[in-house]
């Protein structure tokens, strides 16, 4: 964890704004797909026209509910909308539809782990509410210019109790949560399409007090990076202001990525310049317990579920079990393999080394690679019987297969590259002699009880054998022979 200060202490809590995966706005049957030009996602509806009426979108319902279950909250069953009165220029009404008295979920909490291990961070609420349009400053030399696609569609914001205390911690709380959102298939956790973007509200405090500082709010951070870096920068600016005596004001901020610096946005408001008032075109709705009981049936098994299960199912420890579980594609791959394999422990070994280097190094998904579960388990199975080497497998027989190179089995591959082991003990014998006559010093050496040089033996009838020869028989060949 960053340790800004041995005086101060950070107090962080986090909004995340996921727009839920629904077909159509949150309000409207406007489509609420990213990607389209601009102003073509819109209606009389969406566009506030005199007479027009809302009607709530059930689905974005259904998704709200299924991130609070999932998330341990409470579901409130009697909600209504209410009216935000805060100047927005990018959205037709003038308000914003959002929930305020009594947000769909309460409570609950998010499971992080850093450095210092898990640790639950708390949840204030999560609500839903409609996103504004976008105003673009660039597009005209005299006007600004206002994309509406946007107004309307459905969100959800995640808010936390102020229970995070740096950078890092906020990082890793985002990124659960990102992995959080796609399992359930709430929001597609895009941030540099904005559809998962964060507000971070910071302040600082001595360390052992109780009593909040005076909070900064920084806007829009759309990458877990640079959220990080803003929070880091923050509080360094507002530990120095407090050791120079200044006044640190309730302002909002934005973060410049270029410079890796916060810069003054506005004054910040309380939540009375908001001028909340319950919405009179949208009815109150009620969300009932056998709704809430078929959503919960409707879950996906979450990562905590599938780590759990791994360590039972499959014997595999704690911290590859984790690894396993964070992304449904790699442990559906994992699952897949262990079909046609029971060594599962090696399977676990070979997707945390050997595959995901590559999807790193190629920076893919695990489906996108040429490699199928069936040949992973062929040369796992390979390598349990003696015929090819871990390393001659995970250096030549793996890249090959990635290539495209495999037609039918990992073992018709492994012959047609002759990478099959040699353990004809009487060719292997043949090659130990010559090894071990060109060297006579060395040979009288460990003899005389230089047993380290044993290693050296091994290496070069292995490189005698071009790499083929079985390292176990050959490292018990080479010692019978010594002692003769």
């Amino acid at each position: 964890m960053t340790d800004y200060s041995e005086k101060y202490e950070a107090v962080i809590g986090l909004e995340v704004h996921a727009q839920l995966l629904t077909k159509s706005k949150l309000f409207c049957g406007d489509a609420a797909h990213f990607g389209a030009e601009p102003n073509r996602h819109i209606s009389p509806i969406t566009l506030a026209h005199p007479g027009t009426l809302p009607k709530l979108n059930k689905e974005a319902i259904e998704l709200a509910v299924r991130m609070g279950l999932a998330c341990n909250c409470e579901i409130e069953q009697k909600n209504y909308f209410a009216r935000k009165h805060y100047f927005y220029p990018d959205l037709p009404k003038g308000y914003q539809l959002s929930q305020h008295t009594t947000p769909v979920c309460k409570g609950g909490f998010v499971k992080i782990i850093t450095a210092q291990g898990e640790r639950n961070i708390q949840l204030n609420r999560i609500h839903m509410e409609e996103d504004a349009g976008k105003s673009m400053h660039d597009q005209h030399d005299l006007y600004s210019v206002v994309d509406y696609n946007r107004a309307g569609v459905p969100l959800i914001e995640i808010v936390t109790e102020p229970d995070l205390h740096s950078g890092d911690e906020a990082a890793a709380y985002v990124t659960a949560v990102r992995k959080l959102v796609r399992t359930l298939h709430v929001c597609d956790g895009n941030m540099e399409e904005g559809s998962l973007r964060c507000d971070a509200n910071i302040s600082i405090r001595l360390k052992g007090e109780q009593k909040l500082g005076i909070k900064v709010e920084i806007k829009n951070l759309n990458s877990i990076r640079f959220l990080k870096k803003a929070i880091d920068h923050e509080v360094m600016r507002m530990i120095a202001m407090k050791e120079k005596g200044e006044t640190i004001v309730q302002q909002t901020r934005g973060f410049n990525p270029d410079t890796e610096t916060t810069f003054a946005i506005r004054t910040k408001e309380d939540a009375d310049d908001y001028r909340y008032m319950a919405d009179p075109d949208l009815p109150p709705f009620i969300i009932t317990k056998e709704f809430i009981q078929q959503v919960r049936a409707s879950l996906p098994e979450l990562a905590e579920q599938k780590k759990q299960r791994f360590q039972q199912q499959y014997a595999l420890p704690a911290y590859d079990a984790a690894l396993l579980s964070e992304e449904n594609d790699v442990a559906a791959f994992f699952e897949t393999t262990a079909t046609h394999t029971a060594a599962y422990k090696q399977i676990a070994n070979w997707i945390l080394g050997p595959v995901k280097s590559v999807l790193n190094e190629q920076a893919v998904e695990i489906g996108q690679l040429a490699l199928q579960p069936h040949q992973l388990a062929e040369i796992i199975q390979l390598v349990e019987e003696g015929k090819v080497s871990y390393t001659v497998a995970a250096q030549k027989l793996f890249p090959a297969i990635l290539n495209g190179q495999a037609i039918h089995s990992a073992l018709e591959l492994a012959q047609q590259l002759n990478l099959i082991q040699e353990r004809n003990e009487d060719a292997l014998q043949q090659l130990i002699d010559e090894v071990l006559g060109s060297m006579p010093d060395k040979v009288a050496e460990y003899k005389k009880g230089k047993k380290g040089l044993i290693g050296l033996f091994v290496g070069e009838v292995m490189k005698a054998s071009k790499g083929k020869a079985d390292p176990k028989l050959l490292n018990q060949l080479v010692t019978q022979k010594l002692l003769n």
